[in-house]
């Protein structure tokens, strides 16, 4: 059975995504190939987008929104942080070293927790209002434990999680070809295009839901009123 297009309009979204490559600029990064085929699909729709190549700027280690007011003699995160404020939806990318996330993507991953305390309009985490979602790439296993660690980060600090919202390709277990490198068979692969393309429309159909209503409902999620006192018919058991 025939599908009809979509005709639902994204065009006043925004999109971020992070390279987590250890390579800088010029040089040919393979996570940005599997980002550009996500990113294609979003533009089609619309969507504005944006490509930061993490390794590129000089991001300080830590914790904390500016590192400069933490000893760091220098710090870009400040100003690479205003594309994920304006940002609807949020994509980490980036590829596997000894199995993990690159040190490129650990280090971004720590940089947004640096937020997490923040709060938005409404009076809740900062993220709450944006959707997340992860695309890894390298020659040896490691897939599915890199988005993991992703996707609960992003969801821990407040990030909406949509259904499949991550994808990859991997090559030969040891030394082959990346996935852009010719005969690698990674552009070609269908079951990475096909979840590639899944996770990048339900992260379109999740930013858009989100951003129609006005993000998450701010009832029972408000850290302030929780200070204060308010308890959202919770009830602690020790004292029925």
């Amino acid at each position: 059975m025939a599908t009809q297009k979509d005709s639902t309009d994204y065009s006043d979204l925004k999109a971020v995504f992070f390279n987590g490559t250890l390579k800088r600029s010029p040089e040919t990064s393979n996570t940005e190939g599997l980002i550009n085929v996500s990113r294609l699909i979003m533009e089609k729709q619309g969507v504005s987008t944006r490509l930061i190549r993490t390794v590129d700027h000089d991001i300080a280690s830590g914790v904390y929104p500016d590192m400069t007011e933490h000893g760091w003699p220098s710090d870009e995160w400040p100003e690479l942080y205003p594309a994920v404020e304006e940002a609807d939806i949020v994509v980490v990318a980036g590829p596997i070293w000894l199995g993990d996330n690159s040190s490129q993507t650990k280090k971004l991953i720590e940089r947004l927790y640096a937020h997490s305390g923040q709060l938005n309009h409404k009076g809740q985490w900062v993220f709450y209002p944006k959707v997340g979602g992860c695309l890894i790439t390298g020659n040896e296993d490691g897939i599915k434990h890199c988005s993991m660690n992703v996707l609960y980060s992003l969801q821990h600090i407040g990030f909406t999680i949509p259904p499949q919202a991550d994808a990859g390709w991997i090559g030969p277990v040891g030394p082959g070809p990346s996935y852009l490198d010719e005969g690698s068979g990674g552009p070609e692969s269908d079951f990475t295009n096909r979840n590639t393309t899944f996770m990048t429309w339900n992260l379109l159909h999740f930013a858009r839901m989100l951003k129609d209503a006005g993000g998450i409902p701010a009832y029972g999620n408000l850290p302030e009123e929780w200070k204060a006192g308010t308890r959202f018919d919770f009830e602690n058991p020790e004292y029925r």
